[in-house]
């Protein structure tokens, strides 16, 4: 159970800009390796700009809307599914410890929602140069939200999320830390993304979420 070690022995809870935890080692090597193989398509070579959302801009709505898939510009986007399972088998394992009982539990606790009902929703990231987010408050159906770094490329630690206060002045940066996450719960005013800053190679990282809606991940019960 390395992810609720991790959050139970290696967190540190912060109050500002609004309640998040940090922690530390919660991937395995395993893990770690698929993140750093997984298959991302560079948008630049695709004539596609980032647009400040995860969606990846030059598709029409109708190709892009989709909440539970995360979007149908699903091809620059790598969810974990039943589907590519075999492809991601120590991601799986990640997935099937955050399933638990022991582990939503755990969480649920921590940031004072009740997960006994949601799903798990994990995505393997690559951004590269160009990649910003702009401020967002995370829809209300993602239940925790999150990110745990992969910095195999030597990247600036400058290149984590960036936390706002209300005025939409930058207070914070978690740092991009080899093997380093945090999450924390949607709600208002809690304001994050990331500022245009220089990639070098790629900023890697997975997306971890407890979700309302329906992924092929059901925690246990």
């Amino acid at each position: 159970m390395i992810f609720l070690n991790s959050i139970i022995n290696n967190s540190k809870k912060h109050d500002y800009p609004f309640d998040h935890w940090e922690y530390s080692n919660a991937l395995s090597n395993g893990a770690i390796q698929e993140i750093i193989n997984a298959d991302i398509p560079d948008v630049s070579k695709h004539n596609l700009n980032y647009d400040g959302t995860r969606a990846i801009d030059g598709g029409a709505a109708e190709f892009r809307e989709g909440i539970a898939s995360g979007g149908k510009a699903i091809k620059f986007r790598c969810f974990i599914t039943k589907e590519n399972a075999p492809e991601f088998p120590n991601l799986v394992k990640f997935i099937n410890e955050l399933q638990t009982i022991e582990t939503h539990q755990q969480i649920s606790k921590m940031i004072g929602k009740d997960l006994s009902n949601s799903y798990v929703r994990v995505e393997v990231i690559c951004d590269r140069e160009g990649f910003w987010l702009k401020p967002h408050c995370d829809i209300k159906e993602k239940l925790m939200s999150g990110l745990i770094f992969v910095n195999n490329a030597n990247e600036s630690e400058d290149l984590g999320t960036d936390f706002y206060n209300e005025k939409m002045e930058k207070v914070k940066t978690v740092p991009y830390k080899h093997n380093y996450g945090y999450f924390f719960t949607s709600g208002p005013n809690t304001w994050h993304g990331m500022e245009k800053k220089k990639i070098v190679k790629e900023r890697r990282c997975i997306q971890v979420n407890y979700v309302t809606f329906q992924t092929d991940w059901k925690v246990n019960k």
